[in-house]
């Protein structure tokens, strides 16, 4: 029996995007083809999932790529601002205390 490794691969979306093709156009089965590019059948699965999904073929409410890219973006963007307002709150806060009486 062989050691799984803990460490994940990353793949090129370039391979992602032809796996997928792939695993749609070829008669094999997901599991088969996974088998002859070397990758996990439940990584293929995922991936031909989220393309269904960005083509608009996936089920209602589940985010496309470009969706979840934004929502990231934006998610970071309000984390910056939360900081900002916070140091700002702070020196607001410092600044009232040095007020001449």
């Amino acid at each position: 029996m062989g050691k799984k490794s803990n460490t994940s691969k990353r793949y090129t979306a370039e391979f992602k995007r032809d796996a997928v093709a792939l695993a749609l156009s070829s008669e094999k089965t997901v599991t088969e083809v996974a088998r002859d590019l070397g990758v996990s059948p439940e990584g293929l699965r995922g991936w031909v999932k989220q393309a269904k999904t960005d083509r608009g073929e996936g089920p209602a409410g589940v985010l496309t790529t470009a969706e979840r890219e934004e929502l990231v973006r934006l998610r970071r963007k309000v984390r910056e601002q939360e900081q900002t307002i916070e140091v700002l709150g702070k020196a607001t806060a410092f600044f009232a205390q040095q007020r001449p009486k």
